[in-house]
């Protein structure tokens, strides 16, 4: 097996990253509201604190992540309130048309570009036909003066925090424009955009063609 990237963070991940990134998935939730039952997939669930947010709405939470020292911090947070499995974004353990609801934040930026169009394929296969995808990630700017570039110091600095290969992965992420060219190859819809954090940082709510 090789080396969890996220063994060295995981304890320390909440504390360092989560106060920023709890606007993000609040303004993600807001965009599509939750209801009793609705089947939800977090693709890189992390901590578990996005799924979290979904709880109280008594959906149906699963998520899935490559990092076992993430997934046992989930397992803790959600005290067996989602299943969660160790996958790979690129092969999703689950049933065509699942989910009303698969999110992804700040993940497809770490991963190698090759793979990138396999997560969206993904995320695609097992979203039901009326149900959406939720993205958030980096933004490519313009980035605004004072709060624009606060965010974009904060973001490298977490990247190159990360690792050699995540942080290379994220400078070609950047060069690409990030998102933007994914969406448009996956042939996905855009319903919604926002734009946050002086221009850091994005989020889409996203339907199949």
């Amino acid at each position: 097996m090789s080396k969890d990237p996220y063994s060295h963070l995981a304890g320390v991940f909440d504390v360092l990253f989560e106060p920023m990134n709890r606007g993000l998935r609040l303004i993600g939730r807001a965009m599509y509201r939750p209801a009793k039952g609705m089947k939800i997939l977090d693709v890189g669930c992390g901590t578990g604190t996005h799924l979290e947010l979904y709880r109280k709405y008594d959906c149906a939470l699963h998520g899935i992540d490559m990092s076992e020292s993430m997934l046992q911090r989930s397992r803790k947070r959600l005290n067996g309130a989602a299943d969660l499995r160790m996958a790979d974004a690129c092969k999703v353990p689950f049933d065509n048309g699942t989910f009303d609801l698969v999110i992804s934040m700040l993940m497809l930026h770490e991963m190698d570009e090759a793979m990138r169009p396999q997560a969206i394929e993904e995320m695609k296969r097992v979203v039901k036909k009326d149900g959406r995808i939720l993205l958030i990630d980096f933004h490519t700017g313009p980035h605004r003066f004072f709060k624009g570039w606060l965010t974009k110091v904060v973001i490298l600095f977490s990247e190159i925090v990360a690792g050699r290969r995540h942080f290379r992965n994220y400078r070609r992420f950047m060069s690409i424009r990030g998102l933007p060219p994914l969406l448009s190859a996956g042939a996905l819809v855009v319903e919604q955009e926002k734009v946050v954090g002086g221009g850091g940082l994005v989020l889409y709510l996203l339907r199949k063609t």
